[in-house]
């Protein structure tokens, strides 16, 4: 009915249709993209069709990607029309959808002389009282994902629980402050813990305290190796974005859109999801880190510009405890030698690629964090051995 030049409200006669399209059983078909979407920003404009699948030519359509877009465009299918790759390329696009090829390019190999010191060495700091279950998912992951060795560094008060969760992952216990938090008190045995790891991740299940910001603060920009800030380290450095730009490396921060809109400040989630493309490359680029932000069809941004969008993952993967598998997943992606541009692509895909495999065994009802680390191999395996 209407195509990917639709600029304004939908209008009679083509409404009516359109509204006739999603009161039917049959199964919807769309060509190129739902009438009534936005082909750019994904917006309804006012009513649009609700279809199953999507069979859209040449490249993928930005706003079958985003915002509301994504409840309407079913399946999505990509259909060759002879548009010459080259001339693709020439447009040199700053935006890409993220690819079972590209994705198994990044994969480490594994030698057949590898040994565990082949694979780096993860290191996960977090946990608290009431919140080990975060760092123990996020160890398991790195591990999942194929890194060498893992650690969590955590409060000593907690540290036993963790030892009774973990057996492959190795636990460090660290003084901590009154709170039973990890406070000044244990820099010193942060700061020589980090300088031994290939790659670390700050914030799962960490807690927030003026004392655990000022350990984030004084340590982030010491840090050799490169790092992902998830939770509740970038909670408590909100107020502190600063830091982002004097650390070494660029480090790589994992955020939903609620701790987004906290990291600017004077937003709110909704004005997040409202122009998510948006929001993640401003902030990428003025703050010189790899964002990841989270959601429905996940974005990933650089300090260059660069964005990608990763078409993987399913609604069963809103629950508990699957950013901190994510965070796993790419500091074990990093502790493998990983830019960490890559790591943070290679790892979104996989998890969402988890997720999908994991739904189509036990369905999305009742998908759990659990599930999704059991599927890491797998998708492993379906990235590197399906075209």
């Amino acid at each position: 009915l209407l195509g990917t030049g639709l600029s304004s409200l939908v209008r009679p006669p083509y409404s009516f249709a359109i509204e006739a399209i999603n009161a039917s059983q049959g199964f919807t078909v769309a060509i190129d993209i739902p009438s009534g979407l936005d082909s750019n920003t994904g917006a309804i404009l006012g009513v649009a069709v609700q279809a199953d699948l999507t069979v859209t030519f040449g490249c993928p359509k930005l706003g079958l990607y985003l915002s509301s877009a994504i409840d309407n465009v079913g399946n999505i299918r990509v259909i060759d029309i002879g548009i010459p790759q080259d001339f693709v390329l020439d447009l040199n696009p700053h935006i890409h959808l993220l690819s079972q090829e590209m994705v198994r390019s990044l994969i480490p190999l594994r030698p057949p002389s590898s040994h565990k010191g082949t694979f780096g060495h993860a290191g996960i700091v977090g946990g608290s009282q009431g919140k080990t279950g975060a760092p123990a998912m996020a160890g398991l992951a790195a591990l999942r994902i194929g890194t060498g060795l893992v650690t969590v560094a955590t409060p000593q008060s907690v540290s036993p629980i963790l030892e009774s969760k973990l057996l492959e992952v190795m636990t460090e216990p660290m003084p901590e402050s009154s709170q039973h938090l990890l406070g000044m008190e244990a820099f010193p045995a942060l700061f020589a813990f980090a300088a031994t790891k290939s790659a670390l991740a700050f914030g799962p299940g960490m807690g927030i305290s003026p004392e655990t910001t000022e350990v984030l603060r004084r340590l982030l920009p010491q840090l050799k190796a490169p790092c992902v800030l998830d939770a509740d380290a970038l909670n408590g450095l909100a107020q502190h974005c600063q830091i982002f730009s004097s650390m070494k490396q660029p480090p790589i921060l994992t955020p939903h859109p609620g701790e987004m809109a906290r990291l600017l400040a004077a937003s709110s989630a909704k004005r997040v999801n409202e122009d998510r493309i948006g929001v993640s490359r401003q902030f990428a680029m003025q703050h010189h880190v790899i964002l990841v932000l989270k959601g429905a069809r996940t974005i990933i941004a650089e300090p260059q510009g660069q964005v990608a969008i990763c078409p993987t993952g399913n609604p069963g993967m809103a629950s508990a405890g699957m950013g901190d598998v994510l965070t796993g997943i790419i500091t074990g992606l990093l502790a493998q030698g990983l830019s960490s541009w890559d790591a943070a692509r290679a790892g979104v895909y996989l998890h969402g690629l988890a997720g999908d495999l994991a739904a189509a065994t036990i369905g999305e009802p009742g998908l759990i964090a659990g599930d999704v680390l059991t599927a890491i191999p797998h998708a492993l395996t379906h990235t590197l051995s399906h075209s």
